[in-house]
């Protein structure tokens, strides 16, 4: 728990203190609520919950719309956290599962300093941790203790399954909820499904990680490659730009695969990387929030005014 206690007081200093004053009153459109009062009206969108129809509006317009409601600064997010040997690779300073433990650090933190809960789902290869939803900065610091690596850290044998932890956060989080769902994503296919259920009970944010050598081989010459998670082994000759250049391909091609099932799902996408600050990465995911929340306020006003 020492650990986790320097590691916070550090997060506190370099990252927690400078957010909390630049984000100031922006709380509500980076981290929503599930309030009760009725605040505008706007047209229907894919994966919309359908109990928030206006069916007086929709009638009136042909056209279904949705009742928004004034959104509670009180809220349970809960971090679903894959903690899997592909996180262990970082070609900086830092590595993935270091960015992992930083980010849910300050998010925990940031959240639990305003009175709010949360909790956490830990995946390896199995659900290695459940933490129920609680405030105060002891719980924040269990959860760190939880991401933090062992002194000797096991041997991954199989790849990861992501949608193992989807699955389980389906039956675990019953509130309606702001969900973090962090990873690499790099895992068997099939979590797509589980995604798309989770965004329909939850307002669900995907957090990548990721690290620039993913997306571009470096020209190094003969290069021994292992997988984390199988162990498997093998060598490539990075100064083969055709290798380089279909390497980057697929990158991009992977790239764009999770883009399109995130936007399919629902789920916003935050990109955490090894070599960007942690400030300024949230702090303009907090701004392209904000900015999607006025244009959705200008269009429901427009709307409401044409009913």
């Amino acid at each position: 728990m020492q650990q986790a206690e320097q590691l916070l007081q550090r997060l506190e200093w370099t990252v927690i203190r400078r957010l909390d004053g630049l984000l100031q009153g922006d709380y509500r459109t980076l981290f929503r609520g599930g309030g009760l009062d009725l605040a505008d009206l706007r047209e229907y969108q894919f994966h919309d919950d359908v109990r928030h129809i206006d069916w007086n509006v929709t009638a009136r317009l042909q056209i279904p719309h949705v009742r928004q409601y004034t959104e509670d600064r009180e809220l349970s997010a809960w971090f679903l956290l894959d903690t899997s040997a592909s996180l262990d690779f970082g070609s900086h300073t830092l590595r993935k599962r270091e960015v992992l433990t930083s980010f849910v650090g300050v998010l925990a933190r940031l959240l639990t300093r305003h009175g709010n809960k949360v909790g956490a789902l830990v995946y390896s290869q199995q659900l290695d941790a459940m933490l129920p939803a609680r405030s105060g900065r002891m719980h924040v610091l269990r959860l760190l203790h939880q991401l933090l690596p062992p002194a000797k850290p096991s041997v991954a044998k199989q790849p990861t399954q992501l949608s193992h932890l989807l699955t389980a956060a389906l039956g675990a989080v019953k509130r309606r909820s702001l969900v973090f769902v962090a990873s690499d994503f790099i895992s068997q296919p099939g979590w797509e499904k589980a995604l798309g259920q989770l965004a329909l009970k939850h307002e669900v944010i995907a957090v990548r990680l990721a690290d620039p050598a993913e997306s571009q081989l470096p020209n190094i010459g003969m290069l021994s490659l292992a997988d984390p998670e199988t162990g498997e082994q093998v060598f490539v000759d990075t100064s083969n730009p055709k290798l380089r250049i279909r390497f980057e391909e697929l990158a991009a091609q992977r790239q764009t695969e999770l883009q399109g099932i995130f936007s399919r799902t629902g789920v916003d996408a935050l990109d955490l990387s090894t070599t960007e600050p942690l400030v300024e990465t949230i702090m303009r995911f907090a701004q392209q929030r904000k900015q999607r929340a006025r244009c959705a306020a200008g269009s429901a006003t427009h709307l409401r005014r044409a009913a």
